[in-house]
């Protein structure tokens, strides 16, 4: 089976890539440094020729609130017309737990109207909806920080390993689409407060995170609940924050 990933050279692309390849198909990776550019369009009729299956798992280069719906936007309708011209039979799609219930959020309004393209679209889909990534965490901390110190709300999150979201996405893309969504998370709930600091020891950074409910997650207030899974059978990825976080300072 030909399968494009949209993004293929990123964090969950290549191992998505891989995966792929390693069941036998075809998994073309995309993105602009190999000639396809799902924002102006280019490449994408070569790259879908004969594919059987899209994912996307791009992501914008700017979180500016314009920027990124206009990005996420565009890609989107290139992505679904070249889909369409091509006969793809599956675009899927990698979004996020909650986006919906956080419009203060203009990263998740754009991913919001990914989704509802995608949802209007002719197109057979599956729209992939995960929680953050433990390799986000970092990054974060570092978007909260104020002076020497680092401001988080204690809200509880589910965050996932970015080698779970790929295992997911390479079921999903092998499967039939079921023009709908699939949630994905990792294995158990926590203080997002918490697991930054652990995240922030194990780097060797002394800085001080302060448990703050006001502090806001790019652009928007969360409480727990507002990034867990909301349907009754999310699938859950096996591995644990504090394995994934020895494992991730061994190889630091």
């Amino acid at each position: 089976m030909k399968i494009v990933v949209i993004g293929g050279s990123g964090l969950i692309g290549t191992r998505l890539v891989s995966n792929l390849r390693a069941q036998g198909h075809e998994a073309v990776p995309a993105s602009p440094s190999s000639g396809v550019n799902s924002l102006t369009g280019e490449g994408l009729a070569e790259a879908f020729d004969g594919a059987e299956v899209v994912v996307d798992v791009a992501n914008s280069p700017s979180f500016e609130d314009t920027a990124v719906l206009e990005f996420f936007r565009t890609s989107t309708r290139n992505l679904l017309a070249a889909g369409a011209a091509a006969g793809v039979g599956h675009h899927v799609a990698l979004s996020i737990v909650g986006a919906d219930g956080l419009p203060d959020s203009g990263y998740l309004r754009a991913k919001v109207a990914q989704e509802e393209l995608i949802k209007a679209g002719t197109v057979p889909y599956t729209i992939v909806r995960a929680t953050q990534f433990f390799e986000f965490i970092g990054a974060i901390a570092e978007s909260s920080v104020d002076g020497d110190t680092i401001r988080l709300t204690s809200a509880l999150v589910q965050p996932i390993a970015a080698a779970d979201v790929s295992a997911a996405l390479t079921d999903v893309a092998v499967a039939a689409p079921v023009n709908g969504t699939v949630e994905i998370a990792g294995p158990e709930p926590l203080h997002l407060d918490a697991i930054a600091r652990q995240v922030l020891a194990a780097k060797g950074d002394n800085r001080r995170v302060t448990t703050d409910p006001n502090a806001r997650y790019f652009g928007t207030l969360i409480e727990d609940g507002s990034l867990t899974p909301a349907g009754e059978h999310p699938r859950l990825g096996p591995t644990h924050f504090e394995e994934w976080l020895t494992h991730s300072t061994a190889q630091h």
